[in-house]
């Protein structure tokens, strides 16, 4: 179906009232219709005899709690339509007149697509050419794993399609605790196998964090002795539920979520999470690791050959995300690489056909070489980081976030807007800080001493309606909170939240100049989005100012970089900074021997060690690993790592 027929289609569609009862029209994107399912969400403060009350009073199914907690519950109709272009008034009334129902949320289809570029079938290490030094430099892992880690005592998981839990390289390190399919709602996230091979994305992302070494298959994994779990989530029907119970497994034994997926990179979508889902990233970050805080790692974006951006995706462009971009074996930017300021750091993938792409394991026990695109990258960076939390499991989500942002150099990255920013750091909107370095990274973390508290320090700029010129500058001058509670000295993430209507919204650039001279670019110019419905309270984010001092003149920059006159209003905007009081500038900018004194040595009563610190949560339990026989077969039911037969570790072994 022709795009113009199917919004036409979906216009006579809305104004009947018509139910979809088949599949979707070819071409339907999210972002230009809502589809109603049979499914809500539902907030009761009474607990479960509540909700089945609820439920049985309305004519609903009880599917369970959203969260542990037991507030948010999963409800089905069975006599409402699976698919239609309306919401069902009735039951929304009836649910509104409730006084035991605090908030509901009839469930619409949110569109996600899986960020692979390639396909084909290929194995091994000597072709793990990001690992093996083949290129200079590489992702440093060996050198990580000389020191004896491997991410012993890790657990990962990767929320996609599936994982082929009895894949010969996967199978010993296969974690059903980290695993669940929310697809089918059962314990077995084995992928739904098809001639096309379409649902291969979750097990080649998986493989790239912990293929076993050593075992006469395939490759490596960069965490080869990690635990890996999967959540099969995006073959099927995909809701807000789906994903914030994806995001919310098992969050006290899970350590680390690899995503590489997100709303389409077309090049004219916004779109984010739904309330569900951000609550889900909320919790994870406060509550979850025993209160150090999830790590969600992300991919930034395949919409590059669209000018897309990932400022306009919700996902990585959020503030609990570390979002990880792509470079070449060269060093280039990959044709489908996305610019924008909330890329974190960046590990290899390919560029064009000719470049050596990522070996990882694939479906039907296969291995693959032909694994590509963002979605290769932030797996790469999850298991280097799962090689951090090895070497220090007291690590809170923003402590990691301040590592890998130290931890990445620009190396030989090929890019023309390399800038140094405020603080003396190289920053890239293709690259964020550089290329991630896996040595440095553990270096940093086996001495690094606890971030002070998140502070937010939230500024109204404009709150009245203000026509938006051609060129088009809003300059406010900010005390960063001083005198208060939630002072911030030292920058992490800037965000810019703006309610605005432009007539052609992928014509309007819009920047960011912090009081240090650093200038970012929240979203440049996207030509396929031709939307005239703006901005509406949408949030773009920057980690480009990180650490730098706010106080003094920020300046939003709005200027129309199309061919086009157009027009807009700017109706909100305000300016959030998130950061610490300390200055962080004053810590060393390398990895340092600290004294005993200092460093966070704990006894069997989880009591700090007499440093003058203040206690930190609990850790979950991450063992290192311990000496053992060299893995020469999968038959083994642990992975002990890369090991001479004389039990010491041989230090930089090629597997």
């Amino acid at each position: 179906m022709r795009p113009a027929r199917t919004a036409l289609w979906l216009r006579l569609a809305v104004a009947l009232g018509l139910a979809l009862v088949g599949p979707l029209p070819v071409g339907w994107s999210s972002a230009r219709a809502p589809i109603y399912v049979s499914s809500w969400a539902v907030r009761v403060s009474q607990g479960y005899r509540e909700a089945e009350r609820l439920a049985r009073k309305f004519g609903f199914v009880n599917l369970g709690q959203i969260f542990p907690d037991g507030q948010y519950y999963h409800l089905r109709h069975r006599g409402v339509v699976q698919q239609s272009l309306t919401p069902h008034w009735g039951h929304r009334l009836r649910l509104k007149k409730d006084p035991k129902v605090q908030w509901f949320e009839q469930q619409t289809l949110r569109r996600r697509v899986k960020r692979s570029v390639v396909v084909p079938t290929d194995p091994w290490f000597p072709k793990q050419w990001y690992m093996n030094n083949k290129v200079q430099p590489d992702l440093n892992i060996l050198q990580a794993w000389s020191q004896g880690l491997s991410g012993q005592g890790v657990v990962v998981s990767v929320l996609d399609d599936g994982i082929e839990k009895d894949h010969p390289d996967l199978w010993a390190n296969y974690d059903p605790l980290a695993s669940y399919d929310f697809n089918d709602y059962d314990p077995d996230p084995q992928p739904r196998y098809t001639p096309s091979d379409e649902n291969r994305h979750g097990t080649r992302c998986a493989g790239e964090v912990a293929a076993i070494a050593n075992n006469g298959f395939c490759g490596t994994g960069v965490a080869y002795n990690a635990r890996i779990g999967g959540v099969r989530m995006l073959d099927g029907t995909i809701t807000d539920v789906i994903e914030a119970q994806s995001l919310s497994l098992q969050p006290q034994h899970i350590h680390i979520y690899s995503a590489s997926w997100g709303p389409e990179d077309d090049g004219r979508t916004v779109d984010g999470p739904g309330i569900l889902t951000r609550e889900a990233f909320r919790r994870g970050v406060t509550k979850g690791r025993g209160g150090l805080g999830t790590l969600f790692v992300w991919a930034s974006g395949n919409g590059g050959l669209h000018y897309d951006n990932c400022n306009c995706d919700g996902y990585t462009n959020s503030i609990h995300t570390l979002s990880v971009g792509s470079t070449t074996r060269h060093g280039r930017v990959p044709w489908y690489s996305e610019a924008c300021a909330s890329t974190l750091t960046t590990t290899y993938s390919s560029g064009v056909a000719a470049d050596p792409q990522i070996v990882t394991t694939d479906l039907h026990h296969q291995c693959t070489d032909k694994h590509t695109g963002t979605s290769a990258s932030a797996p790469l960076a999850a298991g280097m980081i799962a090689l951090a939390l090895e070497a220090n499991p007291f690590l809170t989500w923003r402590d990691m976030q301040h590592l890998v942002v130290r931890a990445s150099r620009p190396a030989q990255l090929q890019a023309e807007d390399w800038r140094t920013n405020g603080v003396g750091r190289q920053v890239s909107h293709h690259y964020g800080y550089g290329l991630l370095d896996a040595r440095l990274l553990v270096d940093l973390a086996r001495t690094w001493l606890p971030t002070q508290p998140q502070q937010k320090c939230a500024i109204r700029v404009v709150h009245t309606p203000t026509p938006i010129l051609p060129l088009m500058r809003v300059r406010k001058n900010v005390s960063a909170c001083a005198g208060r509670a939630n002072y911030i000295r030292s920058l992490e993430h800037v965000q810019v939240q703006l309610s605005l209507s432009y007539s052609r919204r992928g014509d309007l650039e819009i920047s960011l100049t912090s009081p240090m001279g650093t200038r970012s670019t929240l979203v440049a110019i996207r030509p396929l989005d031709v939307s005239g419905q703006g901005y509406n309270n949408w949030i773009f984010m920057s980690t480009h100012f990180w650490d730098e001092d706010p106080q003094g003149l920020w300046t939003l920059g709005l200027e129309n970089k199309g061919y086009y006159f157009n027009t807009g209003t700017l109706y909100r905007y305000t300016l959030l900074l998130y950061g610490t009081a300390e200055d962080m500038t004053a810590r060393p900018s390398g990895p340092q021997v600290t004294s005993s004194a200092c460093q966070w040595l704990y006894e069997a009563s989880q009591k700090p060690s007499t440093c003058g610190c203040s206690p930190r949560p609990r850790a979950p339990r991450v063992q290192s690993a311990r000496p053992g026989p060299l893995r020469r077969s999968f038959g083994s039911s642990h992975s002990p790592g890369i090991y001479g037969s004389s039990g010491a570790a041989q230090r930089g072994l090629t597997p």
